[in-house]
């Protein structure tokens, strides 16, 4: 493969003292899914000329995750978690040390996001044209299909002017598009970004950690775009089973809701006030009510329904 087509081999021999980029994962009980995404990721370093490096925060896995990456995977910097960080406060734990460590760029990657292997070839090299037409660093966002073809994660813009928090995704094939809400599945963050906005907020305790530094970008002047095509696959967290799943009973669901892995009332209430403006209250409590009402609506439907009719 020619210098031209490893767009890295050009950024390695720029920086020889610190990794180019560096990768930023936290994990918890996922060893297989974490290991395949790692090999994934140093064969997409391989194809990018670039020496593979990565910061690992495993919370505490009980499955043998870190002793099967420290056996596979020796250029895997291992931290041990305490067990109760999530996703954001794991991955906020993981890229302060990635950011102190990489020279160009930082990459956000789930565990279970396995990339192709020209992926981070292409990002850099989107990331660099996208760079020279707007004159500063810019956020790169790759999508990920669920292995049926369909997107996944990736980046979204909102909905509409009234409804600023729900996004519909965006992407394109062929050319990188303009977004302003991102899934942190697979991000690559210049350095010079990252040191402006800063880490994740650890104020959310698993969720909306990315939502929130994509919007703080956007705030602050940093253009996101998603590139072209998909980098990889993820396949999506399951409705079932979720408060999402319109087939539990209401208590269920109101308790799933309010989990950690739901929309917890102090996380959602930090974000609605950082970035609702004079709604920020209707915002909050916006969800809330639509579930339960929701819920109530189906329950009465269903009773009538049910209910003998009268002669």
């Amino acid at each position: 493969m020619s210098a031209v087509e490893r767009p890295g081999a050009a950024i390695a021999n720029a920086h020889t003292t610190r990794p180019p980029v560096v990768a930023a994962l936290t994990c918890f009980n996922r060893r297989d899914k974490t290991l395949a995404a790692l090999q994934a990721l140093a064969d997409a370093f391989d194809a990018a000329g670039l020496p593979a490096a990565a910061v690992l925060v495993d919370d505490g896995s009980r499955d043998g995750t870190a002793e099967a990456v420290r056996a596979q995977h020796p250029w895997v910097q291992i931290d041990i978690g305490p067990g109760d960080l999530y996703w954001t406060r794991g991955m906020h734990r993981a890229l302060a040390s990635a950011q102190a460590q990489a020279s160009a760029h930082v990459l956000w990657l789930n565990d279970d996001t396995v990339l192709q292997p020209q992926a981070l070839c292409r990002l850099l090299r989107e990331a660099a044209t996208l760079q020279q037409q707007h004159g500063r660093a810019v956020i790169l966002v790759g999508s990920t299909h669920d292995g049926s073809g369909q997107r996944s994660y990736g980046g979204a813009v909102a909905a509409s002017r009234w409804r600023r928090f729900s996004y519909r995704p965006v992407g394109s094939p062929d050319q990188p598009l303009r977004c302003e809400a991102i899934n942190g599945n697979c991000v690559l963050v210049p350095i010079s970004a990252a040191q402006q906005l800063g880490n994740l907020d650890p104020a959310f305790e698993h969720a909306m950690g990315d939502t929130d530094y994509a919007l703080r970008a956007v705030a602050a002047g940093h253009p996101i775009y998603v590139a072209s095509g998909f980098v990889g696959r993820c396949d999506l967290n399951a409705v079932a089973g979720s408060f999402n799943d319109r087939s539990l009973p209401l208590a269920r669901r109101w308790r799933d809701m309010r989990s950690r892995k739901g929309l917890p009332w102090r996380s959602w209430w930090h974000f609605t006030r950082r970035h609702g403006g004079v709604l920020a209250p209707l915002y909050f409590v916006w969800p809330y009510a639509r579930l339960i009402a929701s819920a109530l609506w189906r329950k009465a439907i269903s009773t009538a329904t049910a209910s003998p009719a009268r002669h």
